[in-house]
């Protein structure tokens, strides 16, 4: 009998040890599997952080390169700009080319007009009044040739991008309100811009 009772203590010993040991390993595997889990989820957090950083670092550069980019059209343009604005300029200059030497002449222009206008009254005048009229009409010719024109002003409407009134006077019977009726001094064009307003006496 004390043998029997020896044996069902061994066997309730084995029993609760092995219950132990059961509990100890399903610990362990609860554990384990929780560490894999953290593992796991920890890779998936770094992985996150990342892809997030490597997206922000994409933003950036491509931001980066925007600007850039932009900064590229921008400069080209203005290039562009500078170029056409150059060859304009160019243009102007060749298209005025001389423009300085023709205003310098027109007062020698305006002093033989002057001595034209000077009532011959011997030979010795007549035969000077026609040399200073061959110097005017040769000069007036090379101006001319050299795109350099008279304003037709007499009997025109008044304009001020090509008159400038030095005098009004009241309108008589034949003339027209506004309208130019003496010229003081011609004024001339060299091709479409002024050189020199002509100086009138305008109808009012």
């Amino acid at each position: 009998m004390p043998e029997k009772e020896s044996d069902l203590s061994k066997k309730k010993a084995t029993a609760e040890t092995d219950k132990s040991t059961a509990e100890t390993e399903d610990t362990a595997k609860a554990d384990k599997s929780k560490q894999k889990v953290a593992a796991k989820t920890a890779k998936k957090e770094n992985s996150a952080k990342k892809t997030a950083e490597t997206a922000e670092q994409l933003q950036q550069l491509q931001q980066k390169y925007s600007e850039l980019e932009d900064k590229y059209y921008r400069a080209e343009a203005e290039m562009a700009n500078m170029h056409k604005r150059f060859k304009k300029e160019q243009e102007q200059l060749l298209k005025y080319d001389g423009q300085s030497l023709a205003r310098d002449v027109l007062p020698v222009l305006d002093n033989l007009s002057r001595a034209l206008k000077i009532e011959a009254t011997d030979e010795a005048a007549v035969q000077l009044k026609h040399g200073v009229e061959m110097v005017y009409r040769d000069m007036e010719k090379a101006l001319k040739d050299n795109h350099v024109t008279r304003i037709d002003a007499l009997g025109k409407p008044f304009d001020p991008t090509f008159h400038q009134a030095v005098k009004t006077v009241p309108v008589e019977k034949d003339q027209t309100a506004e309208t130019v009726v003496e010229v003081f001094q011609d004024g001339y064009l060299l091709k479409d811009r002024v050189l020199r307003p002509a100086m009138v006496v305008v109808a009012q």
